[in-house]
């Protein structure tokens, strides 16, 4: 059986990924209201009703926002490490019990189909992880939200079948643009967001050229262009002799829809 990665919509505005294998059905992060999430999934005929679990990457609102109403309403379990749930209670409010699952970071865990590694990533929430989902022989990294990450982290997500990967500003597009200086230093700093040279020289590293799927993620909509993103990222990634055109599909994520459907076997 394959396993399907969608990207429902990843930006500031919101993000949630859809994760399909099996008899299993995740989301990684609900940043919009319930509504919106069920639309959608509603754009690629998933039922909210068949979800089987969230995954949260860390408390910040365009990331839980529909977590607990989609919870009540589906009964579906919801996965984070206890320093997440504390930060994330006052936006999810009151859960059942039995759908409070608290998992620790930088340990595997099993979910019905799926082994999920949740990994610690830099950015300024209380304990922010990444996703590596494996199933089978498949294996998905999921690294959003993060300043900077670290040779253990890129060993950890090396030989991935697919990378959805933060590639958030253009470095100079933000440093002249109107975001107030202090902002400006936090998204730059290693607790804020990767650049599209960062993304770029990351995947750089990390990738093999053996037909590994890559998003792009998170892209800012006041300091980068899809394009930028995009060509930045691919000529880092051909610089290492990897030909994009062959060796690796370099794709993008929307802020305001969901992406393909990328299916793996």
């Amino acid at each position: 059986m394959p396993i399907k990665f969608c990207s429902l919509s990843s930006g500031s505005s919101g993000n949630c990924q859809y994760i399909e294998c099996n008899n299993t059905k995740i989301l990684i992060d609900a940043g919009f209201s319930g509504k919106r999430v069920e639309e959608l999934l509603s754009s690629i005929d998933v039922s909210p009703k068949s979800i089987d679990g969230i995954l949260v990457t860390h408390e910040h609102i365009d990331h839980t926002l529909g977590v607990g109403v989609l919870s009540r309403r589906y009964d579906i379990p919801i996965f984070a490490n206890s320093n997440t749930w504390v930060g994330m209670e006052p936006i999810i409010k009151s859960i059942k019990e039995k759908n409070t699952k608290v998992f620790k970071t930088n340990s595997v865990f099993d979910f019905k189909d799926l082994s999920i590694y949740p990994i610690n990533v830099s950015h300024d929430a209380i304990e922010p992880v990444g996703y590596i989902i494996y199933y089978k022989q498949i294996k998905l990294s999921i690294i959003t939200d993060t300043g900077w990450i670290p040779d253990n982290i890129r060993n950890e997500i090396k030989n991935s079948n697919l990378y959805f990967m933060e590639s958030n500003h253009d470095e100079r597009m933000l440093r002249e643009g109107s975001y107030p200086w202090p902002l400006k230093k936090r998204i730059m700093s290693s607790h804020g967001h990767l650049s599209n040279m960062d993304a770029g020289e990351i995947l750089a590293d990390v990738l093999c050229g053996n037909e590994e799927i890559v998003i792009l993620a998170h892209l800012s909509q006041d300091n980068n262009l899809p394009d930028l993103a995009y060509n930045t990222v691919r000529e880092c990634i051909i610089s290492q002799g990897i030909d994009t055109s062959h060796d690796v599909n370099l794709s993008l994520s929307h802020r305001d829809r969901a992406s393909n459907i990328y299916i793996i076997d």
